[in-house]
């Protein structure tokens, strides 16, 4: 059968301007006639002519509640907008980093590379009917697209009037790998739906030393605990832990993709994964005799990480300035030496100092995995991280979970390699702690107030910039608050001028530079579907040897008091206390 290209009437729907991580929405919302259909359309729109017709597209994501019926529609939108073959991961499921290198190093049966790809994920926000839904578009480097393609595909959505569907084209099997073939207007089009992990293992084992690791991971004195959150991760887990790596089954929890990912909020952090947390003997209420040594969690997509070891949490400001100061050593991939390193504005300034240390290039960039992106398409960065749990290295263009783990594992079982016999481990606490003792500690703690009134949210950043004009009044106020805490000696907007394309951000977010190199950051997040949200960012350095044993609620509580009153949090928003601390 040929099947017919259908031009279908539409018009614009409000709301379709995706953020840093493309549009997400209730699912209720993505399913109103009309709102996926438009999306895609203007994103084919948006494109070059030849990344669509007579191009290969990978559609597929984490797995969440309304995937199934999303790639069936993103198929027969594809295929009467003249692509000519779809790359499906096996029951729709690749988690972001994973499509980020298939887009990267797949070729298929035919020699033919994808020149992008749909990535149909909310990332950490929950999943099912009444939970959220999101797409992303990833260009041919595997990254997110830039924001000139985003502006576009908003533009698009704001004047649109048709699309194009393959109406008749049957719903394609996407739980059986192989081709189907179909004769279109333009000739054949393909959808070829293979296994999710192969190509991402392939990947991972050209960049660690798996033998070294496995020597780690099978030896008695070392457990490990990783859990997937129901999220896509687990279509990896099984294959790099235990498959490849010799680790027990039961050392995977969480680990049956679902589309509701078990009812839980797939968000790799001390709130939400709750049973590793317990597991790893962090949660206070169920003491755990022994502990595994090494613990991890992954989002709903996979590209987000957390790294715990026994009874001790790593925070992603650390995570990746640990994993730059030892890379080197530690991963094959870097043995001759890192590019450059770069982390998000809200990132803590630990990774400043191993690359001031290292003679590395550093780079403070806007939250958005895309600024990295920038930077290593031209060859200036290696690795990477943000506060928010991602962390991630050249080797694709999207953060990537599984690899920080086993970039984790490199340095554990680098640091162990004559101790696997008699002596005792290294454990996790030993690095972490040498490494403050090597380049001073970075107290960091974020708190988030979600949902809060977008009106209330916008006055009071308006009033933070208002007061940077005179910094003089600005230490009047804090010395007010807290005469123990250092004078603020900057304080502006943080914009940032790209070195690779000369764009320019505005408005990333409001900063205070203190005299002894603490900080205070404040954004308004745009990963949330409702309401605004508002991140509040304290980070207090202490280069003393002697000071960086201390409890990190200790260490912060008079930035934390200033950062509060000065803010007039309770004043603007209402709420005595942030919704999530980490």
């Amino acid at each position: 059968m040929v099947f017919k290209v259908s031009r279908v009437e539409t018009s614009p729907i409000d709301g379709q301007k995706p953020g840093t991580s493309g549009l997400r929405k209730k699912v209720k919302v993505f399913k109103q006639p009309h709102y996926l259909h438009n999306f895609v359309q203007a994103t084919f729109n948006a494109l070059s002519a030849d990344k669509v017709r007579g191009a290969t597209l990978v559609v597929s994501g984490d797995g969440r509640y309304y995937s199934k019926d999303a790639i069936q529609i993103i198929i027969k939108m594809a295929a009467a907008n003249g692509v000519r073959g779809v790359w499906i991961g096996q029951n729709g499921l690749l988690s972001t980093p994973a499509v980020s290198a298939v887009i990267r190093e797949r070729v298929d049966a035919n020699g033919s590379k994808a020149s992008g790809g749909f990535i149909l994920t909310a990332s950490h926000n929950p999943g099912g009917p009444n939970e959220d839904f999101g797409i992303k578009y990833n260009m041919e480097n595997g990254g997110p697209a830039p924001e000139g393609i985003t502006d576009k595909i908003y533009e698009n959505t704001k004047t649109i009037t048709e699309y194009f569907i393959a109406e008749d084209l049957p719903d394609v099997d996407i739980s059986s790998i192989g081709v189907t073939s179909f004769g279109g207007p333009e000739g054949q089009f393909d959808v070829d739906v293979f296994d999710s992990a192969s190509d991402y293992v392939k990947l991972m084992k050209s960049i660690f030393d798996f033998q070294s690791i496995q020597k780690l991971v099978t030896s008695p004195k070392f457990t490990l605990c990783y859990d997937a959150l129901h999220g896509v991760g687990g279509a990896y887990a099984n294959r790099i832990f235990v498959e490849e790596l010799g680790a027990q089954e039961s050392s995977l929890i969480n680990c049956t993709p679902k589309e509701d990912f078990g009812g839980g909020h797939p968000d790799p952090n001390l709130t939400y994964a709750k049973e590793l947390v317990a597991r790893m003997g962090l949660d206070k209420s169920k003491p755990q005799s022994d502990p595994p040594e090494f613990g991890a969690a992954a989002d709903g997509d996979a590209d987000r990480n957390m790294i715990l070891g026994k009874r001790f949490f790593v925070t992603p400001s650390d995570s990746v300035a640990i994993i730059a100061a030892n890379a080197v050593e530690a991963i094959p991939y870097f043995s001759s030496g890192l590019k450059g390193v770069a982390r998000s504005m809200p990132t803590s300034a630990a990774l400043d100092v191993v690359a001031k240390h290292l003679n590395l290039k550093f780079f403070e960039v806007p939250t958005g995995w895309k600024f990295f992106g920038n930077l290593m398409d031209a060859g200036m960065c290696s690795v990477c991280g943000e506060e928010s749990f991602g962390t991630g290295s050249d080797h694709i263009r999207e953060k990537d979970g599984i690899w920080a783990v086993l970039a984790w594992l490199s340095i554990l079982a680098f640091k162990n390699k004559n101790n696997l016999d008699g002596k005792d481990l290294v454990t996790v606490e030993h690095i972490v702690r040498q490494h403050w003792a090597t380049f001073g500690r970075h107290y960091y703690t974020r708190y988030d107030y979600e949902n809060v009134d977008a009106g209330a949210a916008k006055e009071l950043m308006a009033n933070l910039v208002k007061l940077q004009s005179s910094l003089p009044d600005v230490n009047k106020i804090v010395e007010g608050i807290r005469s123990d805490v250092s004078e603020v000696v900057e304080a502006d907007e943080f914009e940032y001028k790209d070195p690779v394309d000369g764009s320019i951000s505005k408005h990333q977010g409001i900063r205070y530079l203190f005299k002894d190199g603490s900080r205070l950051v404040f954004r308004l997040s745009g990963t949330g579907s409702e309401g605004a949200t508002i991140r509040l960012y304290i980070e207090q350095y202490e280069k003393d040897s002697s000071k960086i044993g201390r409890e990190s609620s200790e260490a912060l509580a008079p930035l934390v008091e200033v950062a509060l009153k000065l803010s007039k949090m309770q004043e603007f928003t209402g709420r005595s206390a942030p919704t999530v601390i980490t």
